[in-house]
């Protein structure tokens, strides 16, 4: 009898799978809908998430030369350094959270405190002689909804020393990362770098702006791609090991990630262009609810459908509105626009084929074969995907702090 009930148990397990199975795309529909529903009173920025500094290099033809920072302030005043990508996996977490609850004339406080150590660790210097800078303005939001970080706008200045020809910019990687940019005199960035390790920018030219080269823009945006996704973009990184899991064949987990890759290079290109936007208060939930469905599909099916391909190239397209506001808060310069989208795409491929391979390498290679691969790996490792996805979607549409 318990042989029969157990029996009962799974029939009734495999036929609920089946369900949903065949109404999984109106599951995924109803994600997006409720996501659009609260999509608008989200701000971009999660509360635990570290964005690079960004410091546009002004040179004010008065004899000074200005810093314009945009920064998570407290991320700065706490020290969470630029080898974390998010804060909670820095030991001045705790720090970093009290001082997000502060309201401005407490936090303006704490950075008159800080203010020495903070100068200290930006370094402009012209022609190898240190710049000595001073805060000229200090703009600071409300606490707002404390489940996002709030950014602060910073403005420094130091006189420009007669005669001097390049300058050269550092920020100390205590502080987090950082990226660089020089507008011209349309406002467009004529010269931008990502500065994750606090090494300092190349020289750059006081008069006549920063030359650099197709091929160089090419490898710099290379190495900016892949580190978005490795180490720094878990949420891509589960999508692929999700595909991976159902299927470790060869053929078709390479045609997957074709797809994908077309995809998030299309509309990548076009939000860059200006041509589409979507704010991230939408993307990001839909990111994670990509995940989610990837994952329970997993579970759901056990064999690799001939839509999924198609589905991906959906989710591509989705994931490359990601990818975009990171590139658009770096900046790409005009005159090398097409180096450096293909570069960053380049090394968002290469981001991604060093996960298959991980994950070959890891288990696939060994028991991709075995009678027990699915029991004991594609289900397990897909289940936990999605419990770890469905928090991101929660916890990105602001249903927990």
């Amino acid at each position: 009898m318990a042989c029969l009930a157990s029996h009962d148990v799974f029939s009734n397990v495999a036929l609920m799978m089946n369900l949903f199975s065949r109404s999984i795309n109106q599951v995924f529909a109803s994600l997006v809908f409720a996501v659009l529903l609260v999509g608008a009173s989200s701000a971009p920025l999660r509360a635990h998430e570290i964005r690079p500094a960004i410091v546009d290099l002004v040179f004010a033809g008065d004899g000074t030369v200005r810093l314009e920072m945009s920064v998570i302030l407290e991320a700065a005043l706490a020290e969470i350094g630029a080898e974390h990508g998010d804060t909670d996996d820095s030991p001045n977490a705790q720090r970093y959270d009290q001082l997000r609850l502060l309201d401005e004339t407490k936090l303006t406080a704490e950075f008159d405190r800080f203010k020495a150590r903070f100068l200290d660790g930006v370094g402009l210097t012209a022609d190898g002689a240190k710049i000595p800078l001073e805060v000229v303005t200090v703009e600071l939001d409300p606490v707002g909804d404390t489940d996002f970080a709030r950014l602060s706008r910073l403005k420094l200045s130091g006189p420009l020393p007669p005669g001097a020809s390049d300058v050269v910019f550092s920020f100390d990687p205590a502080f987090g990362p950082s990226v660089i940019r020089v507008p011209d005199a349309d406002g467009e960035n004529s010269y931008s770098a990502y500065l994750g390790d606090g090494s300092p920018s190349e020289p750059i030219p006081v008069e006549g702006g920063l030359s650099v080269s197709a091929g160089e823009v090419f490898l710099d945006y290379i190495g900016i791609g892949f580190t978005h996704i490795v180490p720094k973009g878990l949420d891509h990184i589960l999508f692929v090991v999700g595909l991976f899991l159902l299927s470790p064949r060869l053929k078709p987990l390479l045609i997957q990630i074709t797809a994908f890759t077309v995809a998030h290079s299309v509309t990548l290109a076009m939000a860059m262009l200006g041509v589409i936007s979507l704010p991230a208060s939408i993307v990001e939930p839909l990111i994670a609810a990509s995940i989610v469905f990837i994952a329970v599909e997993n579970l759901a099916t056990k064999r690799l459908s001939p839509w999924r391909t198609f589905v991906v190239f959906g989710f591509g397209l989705l994931h490359g509105l990601g990818f975009a506001g990171v590139l658009t808060e770096i900046g790409l310069s005009p005159a090398h626009f097409a180096s450096g989208l293909i570069g960053f795409n380049v090394g968002v491929e290469a981001g991604q084929l060093a996960v298959v391979a991980a994950c070959y390498a890891l288990f696939g290679a060994w028991f991709s074969d075995k009678s027990w691969y699915r029991a004991r790996v594609t289900m397990p490792m897909s289940l936990a995907i999605a419990g770890v996805a469905a928090w991101w979607f929660i916890e990105r549409i602001g249903w927990v702090a």
